[in-house]
């Protein structure tokens, strides 16, 4: 039997709840991009003795520092995260005809990829210096790419799976890679010295941000199901 056709599946969160969690993720984010703009003393200290500790393993453990490589630059890069966001997208039109969704989620995507050029071109930070680089990476420093783009993108995943009524065992793995993701992603971003810890700090709130603020347009502006 043909299964019916929709565009936005009937799973959905509470408006208010999403609400609270845009207004609880914006006051840290604003708060941390200040004092980054601002050069924060303690902050700025804080980041320099995170950053000299980890360089000074990352120089030693060379087997670490080259499986870390691996994973930032190919595992959890933002081309590798779009790519699986695109994949998504095709599949809500593909399987489901969703194509608002798909376009919700390309739009949201590429949204976050602006706000991420635009805050690193705003507040110009300069990334970690190290006469012994065992990596490096272009542009300014605030906030870190690979932790927004990833958190963004898992973020908007689980969502999805939320809204499609997913299994829990797949909801539970699917949250489990996402975390190992988002966490990792920021880890070897600190350990490779190509930015600082506050970076990546930013870089998650931001994330986290976007996708709640999404997910709060998703829920306004739906287009009403269809069968």
């Amino acid at each position: 039997m043909h299964s019916p056709t929709v565009d936005s599946p009937p799973h959905r969160p509470s408006a208010d709840r999403t609400t609270r969690a845009a207004a609880a993720f914006a006051a840290p984010t604003v708060l941390l991009l200040v004092l980054v703009a601002l050069s924060w003393g303690p902050l700025m200290s804080l980041d320099e003795t995170i950053a000299d500790t980890t360089h000074r393993w990352a120089v030693d453990e060379t087997g670490i520092t080259h499986a870390f490589r691996i994973l930032t630059d190919w595992v959890w890069d933002p081309v590798t995260m779009r790519l699986l966001a695109a994949a998504a997208a095709i599949w809500l039109v593909w399987r489901y005809r969703a194509w608002w969704l798909a376009i919700w989620l390309a739009v949201t995507c590429t949204v976050g990829t602006a706000l991420q050029q635009g805050l690193k071109a705003a507040v110009g930070r300069e990334r970690p210096a190290w006469p012994d680089p065992v990596d490096s990476a272009h542009y300014a420093a605030f906030p870190s790419g690979h932790a927004m783009t990833t958190t963004v993108v898992c973020g908007l995943l689980l969502y999805l799976l939320h809204l499609y009524g997913a299994g829990q065992t797949l909801v539970r793995t699917v949250l489990a890679v996402s975390a190992v993701s988002v966490v990792g992603v920021g880890l070897t971003r600190v350990w490779l010295g190509v930015h600082w810890a506050s970076d990546v700090v930013g870089g998650w709130l931001l994330g986290l941000l976007t996708v709640a603020l999404a997910v709060l347009a998703h829920e306004k502006w739906r287009v009403p199901a269809r069968t």
